[in-house]
């Protein structure tokens, strides 16, 4: 637990919701199951020629999304990679709570994610990554 407290925002509490309410991500083989679970699955109303917006399920369970609401408003302020995702949503929808539910959803995947490898929370990850591919580029001959 305490290498998922590793992210900025998120306490002991969330912690503890989450992984009870989810029951230590057993139950799930991937994470587009477990966004599913909580709720962040998005599904768009349509009838016909009719195309409505996007929204979250909301079927999923509602203590995991409670308990990533205010973590999800600190991570932003904090975090460049979460506010990166958060300012990218709201310029394109103009609505904060899109914004804010998608860094829920990120923070989610990142939890299990941590939990699922047993590492702690890197801010520098992403460019790590994108140095080593710099360095050494993949070959046609590699697959």
């Amino acid at each position: 637990m305490k290498r998922l407290t590793t992210i900025y925002g998120i306490g002991i509490l969330t912690v503890a919701v989450v992984v009870a309410e989810t029951n230590g991500f057993e139950l799930f083989s991937s994470q587009k199951q477990l966004t599913s679970y909580a709720g962040y699955d998005i599904v768009e109303h349509q009838s016909g020629k009719y195309v409505g917006q996007t929204r979250i399920s909301k079927k999923g369970n509602t203590h995991i999304r409670r308990a990533l609401h205010f973590p999800a408003l600190k991570t932003v302020k904090q975090e460049n990679i979460f506010q990166e995702l958060y300012s990218r949503v709201f310029e394109r929808t103009k609505k904060k709570m899109k914004a804010y539910t998608a860094v829920q959803r990120k923070l989610l995947v990142v939890m299990y994610t941590l939990w699922k490898k047993e590492e702690n929370f890197d801010l520098n990850y992403a460019k790590q990554k994108v140095v080593e591919e710099q360095e050494c580029p993949p070959t046609l001959g590699s697959y």
